[in-house]
């Protein structure tokens, strides 16, 4: 049987079940953003302008390796969820225990090779010389906190697969609390590498947090022993599942490192532009990463219980949802931009002003875009299609690249700015097709019809 703590998602009210696992898992979102920004407000009120604009030199290098890692987690937690729909525990076990072993393993190679390529990468940016030395500082501790990242959001995924999105919350916020005192401790004796320390232990201590729980309290989850043993039939299907995740995030991140790189040469007023404005922006961006991660439990319990019709109720809320945020969200924005920004830098100059308020107003106008992409995205890898997520992915690339080879020499600041809508847009024009097919192969795959989209199909 299934323990108490656990949701089904394949009955009742898609609404409802929409609407309640996506508000605690957007608290954590909004938590894991905490972390983010406290060391960021910390780093600019006692680090200075400098040192803000060598965390932001990072920004997209991190996003493209610690974003591999959560994509990967997440995927590995979608058979778990299909099992757990179609109510096979022998098998949902097996996911678990294999998933354990692939996650350690991926965790020491990534650790080992980014770690070492830091100070190449930052220089093949062209992260400008006055913080150089700061931003390798920063991400190489970052990067060793990788197998940290990847336990935190491994165990959180396998608790939110089964229905609990709430657990990860609470864990979330105890550690948050710990973070914010660890930087306000650390910043002062050990400079940058402070709040970098202080977001790896905290997440260590979240992470171990959600093990403890799991094993107390999650009986459905507790191995037998033969189940333990790594089986490669299903390490196989978990890394088919887990690398294209991982990699769509990359392979996006990949057009954000490029569009960065082309930022970086326009001098490091800027990159503090781009870094505040980013962080202002991801926050408020935080339902979205939630609605997408709700649409990935939901799709994928739906998926394993083969009830298609309420995959399509589901999407229709989330969207839905989604547009009323998009809009409260750009007015917020609108009126009240430049009040967050100064929570992140006292006496910001000019320029740093007008263009961090800038790039809030240009992305704010199209969060509806971003809405679309996140739930439709994540719907189809919840379903097993992540192949398709990548190729998403691709199209969001494309557009961040042109902009930073082609745009942003011409135009300046102002075609970075609009560089995640084009990508947003581009996206979405893949994915809606995509789910469109999808979709119209699992309702006629009754009658002998075969779609080309077969192909596509993970698992």
């Amino acid at each position: 049987m299934a323990n108490k703590k656990t949701v089904d998602m394949t009955m009742g009210s898609p609404f409802k079940h929409i609407l309640g696992f996506m508000i605690p898992t957007l608290v954590g979102y909004l938590f894991q953003q905490f972390y983010s920004v406290v060391d960021t407000v910390i780093i600019g009120r006692n680090l200075g302008e400098d040192s803000l604009a060598a965390v932001g030199a990072t920004g997209s290098l991190n996003f493209m390796i610690i974003g591999f890692c959560m994509g990967i987690c997440s995927g590995f937690a979608i058979p778990v969820a299909q099992m757990f729909g179609a109510k096979d525990f022998p098998s949902m076990r097996k996911f678990l225990a294999n998933g354990i072993w692939a996650a350690v393993f991926i965790s020491v190679i990534i650790t080992v090779a980014v770690y070492f390529l830091c100070m190449p990468i930052l220089r093949g940016l062209k992260t400008p010389e006055n913080i150089i030395n700061e931003s390798y500082t920063y991400i190489s501790i970052i990067f060793i906190g990788i197998p940290v990242t990847i336990l935190y959001n491994f165990a959180s995924g396998i608790m939110r697969s089964l229905g609990d999105s709430k657990t990860p919350v609470y864990f979330l916020l105890f550690s948050s609390v710990v973070n914010i005192g660890l930087d306000i401790l650390l910043v002062g004796p050990f400079g940058i590498a402070g709040p970098a320390w202080a977001t790896v232990i905290s997440q260590l201590l979240a992470g171990l947090l959600c093990i403890l729980y799991m094993h107390q309290k999650f009986e459905i989850l507790r191995l037998r022993k033969n189940e333990i043993k790594p089986d490669k039939r299903y390490i196989g299907r978990l890394l088919y599942m887990g690398v294209p995740m991982g990699l769509q995030y990359s392979i996006t991140a990949i057009g954000s490192v490029i569009l960065q790189s082309a930022v970086n040469v326009l001098g490091s007023t800027y990159v503090a532009s781009s870094a505040t404005a980013l962080k202002v922006s991801m926050f408020f961006c935080c339902p979205f990463d939630a609605l997408g991660n709700t649409s990935a439990t939901y799709g994928g319990q739906n998926m394993g219980a083969k009830k298609y019709d309420r995959i399509s109720s589901g999407l229709k809320w989330s969207v839905a949802i989604g547009f009323v945020y998009s809009l409260a969200a750009f007015v917020v924005l609108s009126v009240f931009g430049q009040s967050f920004i100064k929570l992140f830098i006292d006496n910001p100059s000019a320029l740093l002003l007008k263009n961090t308020e800038m790039y809030l107003r240009y992305n704010s106008m199209f969060y509806f875009t971003l809405s679309l992409v996140n739930t439709v995205r994540f719907l189809i890898q919840g379903m097993g299609y992540s192949i398709l997520a990548i190729m998403a992915g691709v199209f969001e690339m494309i557009a961040r690249g042109l902009t930073g080879f082609i745009l942003v020499p011409k135009f300046g600041y102002i075609a970075a700015c609009m560089a995640s809508p084009l990508a947003w847009i581009f996206a979405d024009v893949f994915l809606i097709t995509a789910y469109k097919l999808i979709m119209k192969r699992l309702r006629n795959q009754n009658t002998g019809k075969v779609e080309l989209i077969k192909v596509c199909k993970c698992g």
